[in-house]
């Protein structure tokens, strides 16, 4: 598995261990069981941003802490040039780059999002989390599926929804997906 995948496991790991939390509260937390939240510890399979959305809501933990592991520090603004916010690539299709990772307290999480092709047959996977998030199609076009609705998105659109209904997505086509992502 990915090495980021297992920097964020051992971040996961360290949190339980601070806050003296049982990994059967945490499972509960993320709504899995215990050997689901433990296989996520042991960073040998993917960890969903909205497992660890639903962890950082939680106990009061930066999104982009959990993530990549840093502190945020900045408290009246936060500029991240072209290119050079902090990234983690999840899995091979995924790729998350984090547009105010120094920012403490924020009220939302914005990242450009990267999905690369996958093929036709790739089942789609769903999550879901607490709040609401809106994404906005940079470049490409997007098959969204949410709460068993279709839609196909392209560039320039954009959907607002509440991130609590089963959600996910996947390509259209052969070329990548990049999109603005906001959780909230």
């Amino acid at each position: 598995m990915n090495e980021q995948i297992k920097q964020i496991a051992e971040r996961l790991s360290g949190l339980r261990d601070a806050l003296e939390i049982t990994p059967e509260e945490m499972a509960q937390v993320c709504h899995l069981s215990v050997e689901e939240y433990l296989r996520l510890e042991s960073g040998t399979i993917d960890i969903s941003v909205s497992v660890l959305h639903q962890i950082s809501q939680a106990y009061g933990i930066e999104l982009t802490t959990l993530m990549f592991g840093d502190e945020p520090k900045m408290c009246s603004y936060f500029v991240t040039r072209k290119g050079k916010g902090v990234a983690v690539e999840r899995v091979k299709a995924y790729k998350y780059q984090s547009l105010a990772a120094g920012f403490v307290n924020r009220k939302a999480d914005p990242f450009i999002v990267t999905v690369h092709p996958t093929p036709d047959d790739t089942p789609v996977y769903l999550n879901s989390h607490p709040g609401q998030e809106f994404n906005l199609i940079l470049s490409g076009h997007l098959l969204f599926h949410i709460n068993g609705k279709e839609l196909q998105l392209n560039e320039g659109d954009s959907i607002y929804f509440n991130s609590a209904l089963p959600h996910g997505m996947k390509t259209l086509g052969d070329e990548k997906v990049r999109f603005l992502a906001i959780i909230m």
